[in-house]
């Protein structure tokens, strides 16, 4: 696995958009303000081409253009870590013009985001062996205050951080809006893991394996294309395992089960040590009695492997910032999670 530099005090931040840009309020006055508070601390900023375009459909622009500004950025060194401007729908359709033999030869550089951008974080992984940070998107560090996870998105791409704890409360609904474009995380319902082994409840957890997912909704895209290289992925790093992150936005329970039984069936899992699935975006929904729970345990239980469930990870902040690449050991309780990622 190749780990990129981290950043360096007065180094340089690339902001690009391979989903949405940052075109409407309040997503362009939280990236201004996020520019600003990074050059205050000494940063320069690189903007991309589409950092502000909204001509695309599902993402900032044409596929060809967001492509090509992910190609250039990637290989520039004019700027020493990227972060997406942010998440979207169809950032799946410049894969095919994203250079991956230029990226896989090139100096490894941190490309940080999430939802739409797992396209981009999964990939770099599994095809291209470099490691990515799945974390927030730019306009996030726009808001002030910042909230502890914001901050320590902040110390992980400066390589300051690498064991993260989660967090004590979390975002059901979102102050942000046009008329308050900084608002922080409207932190108010109490944060409670849940675990199980197989189907059966338990009170503690550990796991260890090598971190690889991000958002179902775009994985399950990805089975069967020509993208898909997890089986390969997952032979060569088979001693390590690998410890599975997982979170959803626009799946209802059905959808996210349907998704991980097409994941198991290609075989995707077959060297997993382990399941941390974030809590989904939404969060209260059931279908047929299918909650988000037994979505997940009925297709992932029979395999008899750890899995953790409403962690800080995706859709309902705050998200704990992920190396995925890395090889981590988590150790948790109900009211307790801490993730150790070491750059093997």
């Amino acid at each position: 696995m190749r780990y990129p530099s981290f950043l360096k005090e007065g180094g340089s931040i690339g902001f690009i958009a391979p989903s949405f840009g940052c075109s409407q309020e309040p997503y362009y006055s939280a990236f201004e303000n996020a520019l600003k508070t990074f050059n205050d601390a000494g940063f320069k900023t690189v903007l991309g081409i589409n950092c502000y375009k909204s001509d695309g459909v599902g993402i900032s622009t044409y596929p060809e253009i967001c492509a090509m500004e992910f190609n250039q950025a990637y290989s520039d060194p004019e700027s020493d870590v990227l972060i997406s401007c942010g998440g979207g729908e169809l950032m799946c359709e410049i894969l095919p013009h994203i250079d991956f033999d230029a990226v896989r030869n090139a100096n490894p550089k941190w490309f940080m985001g999430y939802s739409d951008n797992t396209n981009l974080t999964f990939l770099l992984n599994t095809l291209c062996d470099t490691a990515s940070i799945y974390g927030p998107c730019a306009p996030a560090f726009g808001m002030k205050p910042w909230h502890k996870s914001i901050e320590d998105a902040y110390l992980l791409l400066k390589g300051g951080k690498l064991v993260m704890s989660g967090y004590d409360y979390w975002e059901r609904t979102s102050l942000k809006d046009e008329e308050h474009p900084y608002a922080p995380y409207n932190i108010s319902e109490p944060t409670r893991y849940f675990f199980y082994l197989g189907n059966v409840m338990q009170k503690r957890m550990s796991a260890r394996g090598r971190l690889l997912g991000g958002c179902l909704d775009c994985l399950g895209n990805l089975v069967g294309t020509r993208f898909d290289k997890v089986k390969e992925f997952t032979q060569k790093y088979s001693q390590d395992g690998i410890l599975w992150f997982l979170e959803s936005c626009d799946l209802n329970t059905m959808d996210i089960r349907r998704t991980l039984w097409h994941m198991r069936e290609a075989g995707w899992f077959e060297n997993a040590t382990g399941f941390l699935i974030g809590r989904p975006l939404r969060f209260y929904d059931m279908t047929c009695d299918l909650d988000h729970y037994s979505a997940v345990t009925g297709v992932l239980g029979d395999l008899g492997l750890p899995i953790m469930m409403d962690l800080d990870l995706g859709h309902l902040p705050p998200m704990i910032p992920l190396i995925s690449g890395s090889v981590a050991k988590v150790e948790a309780d109900q009211e307790h999670f801490q993730i150790e990622m070491v750059l093997e």
